[in-house]
């Protein structure tokens, strides 16, 4: 007939085992040939590989690098299973060294301060250069000749337990004194207002070469006894007048003299006379004879001298 033809349960069964064992021995089947080199690769190939290779080694340079410096911090600061040897960090952020310590330039992050043991000395030595300590302006340089200290702010010395000011530059508020048992100061230059002692003992300045006072304002110079040593030449210069309010005197021990012999006007002396009028003014007369006085037709002083 036309129409289909039914089979039994048993002929279906048969026929769905044979297709079966036909797939399962079929390796070929839904087989396509594709070349390798066309397929989507995996992994890290050129420039993301040569980068890769970048990184790694970088890594291991930086490795190498924490492991020297970690070395060097060891063999250095000794740091150990029991902590640090050669320091101590506390709390309120103090350093403590409790070795020899060798340094170079120190930078501190805020405030510092530097001090030693109570019943230690604090040794700092520096290996042929000198010690500078600086803040700002402020500079304190300990050399093998001399120590000084510049600053444009100023500057202070204080007790720290007693907070009572020992030296000070501060001139507004009081006037600078030595310290307790400083009976000289040797500088260079000098610029103050005013210098003066106390009232039972002399103010001695002494130089060894030239000693220069200048004032922008007029130089006065006031006691009860005033006296000049000079080895050499002694110069008053003023713009408009010099004041010597007192007795005068001049010792001429040490002013150069003629013999008897010489006669006056002649030789290679130039000699000059000394006067004084009646109101302070000083002025000089050249001596060309003996008992010459200071009656000169020019004098300032008029005929009063």
């Amino acid at each position: 007939s036309n129409g289909p033809v039914k089979k039994s349960m048993r002929e279906k069964a048969v026929e769905r085992r044979n297709v079966n064992k036909e797939h399962n021995s079929n390796f070929k089947a839904g087989y396509i040939p594709i070349d390798e080199d066309r397929l989507h690769k995996t992994g890290l190939r050129g420039r993301k590989g040569n980068l890769a290779i970048c990184v790694i080694i970088l890594l291991f340079i930086l490795a190498v690098i924490n492991l020297i410096i970690t070395l060097v911090i060891w063999a250095v600061i000794r740091i150990g299973p029991n902590g640090c040897d050669s320091m101590e960090f506390h709390e309120s952020g103090l350093l403590r060294f409790k070795q020899v310590s060798d340094m170079g330039v120190i930078h501190p992050l805020y405030k510092s301060t530097v001090g030693g043991r109570r019943n230690e000395n604090l040794v700092i030595t520096g290996n042929n250069q000198p010690i500078v300590f600086q803040q700002g302006t402020t500079k304190l340089s300990v050399e093998k000749n001399k120590t000084s200290i510049t600053s444009d702010i100023g500057m202070q010395f204080f007790d720290p337990r007693t907070q009572n000011i020992l030296f000070s530059t501060d001139y507004e508020t009081h006037e600078f004194h030595l310290p307790s048992g400083v009976k000289s100061l040797n500088v260079q230059k000098a610029s103050t207002e005013r210098i003066t002692s106390n009232a039972t003992s002399d103010l001695n300045i002494k130089v060894d070469g030239r000693a220069i006072v200048r004032g922008n304002e007029g130089v006065f110079i006031m006691g009860k006894t005033i006296e000049f040593h000079m080895g050499g030449n002694m110069e008053l210069k003023a713009e408009n007048s010099i004041i010597l309010n007192g007795t005068v005197m001049v010792s001429t021990s040490r002013l150069p003299s003629s013999s008897s012999g010489d006669q006056f006007g002649t030789g290679d002396w130039v000699r000059y006379k000394l006067c004084m009028c009646a109101d302070g003014t000083l002025f000089k007369v050249q001596v060309t004879g003996q008992n010459m006085g200071c009656q000169i037709s020019d004098n300032p002083c008029g005929n009063t001298h």
